[in-house]
């Protein structure tokens, strides 16, 4: 039997949740006579009865819900990336386990898709959190549609839809979770968004601090870099490197005209060093971007190319 949807669900600790939501789940799936579709939990290292309750879902319903364990936890990105490569469906749904996200909602992501979207990402709009969690995530928000050039409202929602080649290109890691908007907005694919209704946790606690900001502004930095440079890393080195370039040649020469202008010495000077070191540095970063050039010649991926022959093979809609 072909699949139509998956729905991948990480799990930690959340043995509270997990039988009500695959119940959720199969009731909308009922509702909608949605009947060819697959429930993948993937537990990231519980230390508490979230494996107990999967493992007996699975044995009751065999066909629909299946289950992967970490033997620790490897985060959310590794759940994910390991749900995705087991997903079968041509529409593959991302949920969180903490029920604070509805799954009778999941009529508003296919239509939405219906419209010609390769990917739908949740905007929590009245999200019932702690202003802790909401101002901080509010900028970054708002930091990230910036740079990214993406008009999202929420790329932290973990209620997500897909359409499988979206997904096929993407390898995640770290806490590039987050990020898949960007990183299918720059193969290419269309990126929308639905409101959705987000409810307050009853159950477990929050899995993030405040350290996943400091983590996110590095992982958004390197999307930055594999989105506008993976293919042109000889334009990001080039650009640095002839910043230090001008900067320390502007250095020198300055102190080369005080040094004929009789205006003292300039040997013992900081500022000698400095400009040294820039004009190093920026013969050293335009070679790394030669080099850099060079590699990506010879392991340039088609598999944006291929990917974009897929979409243009299918025909909507999928999920029926």
């Amino acid at each position: 039997m072909s699949i139509g949807i998956s729905f991948v669900i990480p799990v930690c600790n959340e043995e509270a949740t997990v039988v009500t939501l695959s119940e959720k789940i199969q009731k909308v799936m009922t509702k909608e006579r949605l009947n060819k579709y697959e429930i993948i939990f993937i537990d990231d290292g519980s230390s508490d009865n979230s494996w107990f309750y999967i493992k007996d879902l699975v044995h009751q319903y065999p066909t629909q819900i299946k289950a992967i364990k970490f033997r620790r936890n490897f985060g959310k990105s590794a759940a994910l990336f390991a749900g995705f490569k087991r997903a079968k469906g041509k529409i593959i749904f991302t949920i969180d386990a903490d029920l604070q996200d509805d799954p009778a909602e999941v009529p508003k992501f296919l239509h939405k898709l219906e419209e010609g979207f390769d990917l739908v990402s949740g905007w929590r709009q009245r999200r019932n959190d702690p202003i802790s969690k909401t101002l901080p995530s509010q900028i970054y928000n708002k930091v990230t549609a910036k740079i990214a050039g993406i008009p999202l409202h929420d790329f932290n929602c973990g209620f997500k839809a897909y359409r499988k080649e979206v997904l096929d290109c993407i390898k995640l890691y770290g806490e590039l979770h987050r990020y898949i908007p960007v990183l299918a907005h720059s193969l290419g694919f269309r990126v929308g968004e639905v409101a959705v209704c987000h409810f307050s946790r009853q159950h477990g606690k929050s899995k993030y601090g405040w350290e996943r900001y400091s983590r996110g502004l590095i992982d958004l930095l390197t999307v930055l870099v594999i989105t506008r440079y993976l293919y042109k890393p000889g334009h990001l080195f080039g650009k640095l490197g002839l910043f230090f370039g001008l900067l320390g040649s502007g250095i020198l020469i300055y102190l080369v005209l005080l040094w004929f202008l009789g205006l003292g010495p300039i040997g013992n000077r900081p500022l000698l060093f400095f400009g040294i070191l820039s004009t190093i540095l920026s013969v050293q970063l335009i070679s790394l971007g030669i080099l850099a050039e060079l590699l990506t010649r010879y392991s340039h991926s088609d598999c944006m190319e291929q990917q974009v022959a897929e979409v243009l093979d299918e025909n909507l809609p999928l999920f029926r």
